[in-house]
């Protein structure tokens, strides 16, 4: 359970996040790096933090969220076809934590392929280090012959 002062959930509630707003937002024009006035246009999309996009949500639908980067077609299809050479954690530190917040909040057109990813990515990735670590062959530390006849 992610706490206040959990630094792992300040950070992955800091990372940006796609949203398109739905109304006017006056006196937030520093939200948009290209907004020229101080104002946030009615269908600008903007990178915001997920703590913020979050909250802007909530109010009253105000802004809309897209799932980011990491969660797209082509990230899914590298984990369907091999999950184990696939480093999430350089698309999305927080790869997991943030899919599972994020799925909640998008869109009903957006759902799908989001979970269908995050699902995946656990159930191919668990799969194969699972197999590695009951093959007999795979030994993680060599045994004292061995070390003593490699060339190392």
């Amino acid at each position: 359970m992610p706490g206040y002062f959990d630094i792992d959930d300040i950070l992955m509630e800091d990372e940006p996040i796609s949203v398109v707003f739905h109304v006017t937002a006056n006196g937030v024009g520093l939200l948009d790096p290209g907004a020229e006035s101080n104002c946030v246009e009615k269908g600008a999309k903007v990178e915001l933090p997920f703590w913020l996009a979050h909250g802007l949500l909530s109010l009253e639908q105000a802004v809309s969220i897209n799932p980011p980067a990491c969660f797209t077609q082509k990230t899914r299809k590298e984990i369907q076809a091999n999950a184990a050479c696939v480093d999430l954690r350089v698309r999305c530190p927080y790869f997991y934590e943030l899919g599972c917040k994020i799925v909640p909040l998008v869109s009903d057109e957006h759902w799908p392929v989001l979970a269908l990813c995050i699902h995946q990515s656990v159930q191919r990735g668990s799969k194969q280090v699972s197999q590695f670590f009951h093959d007999d062959s795979a030994q993680v530390c060599p045994t004292p012959y061995q070390r003593r006849n490699s060339c190392f």
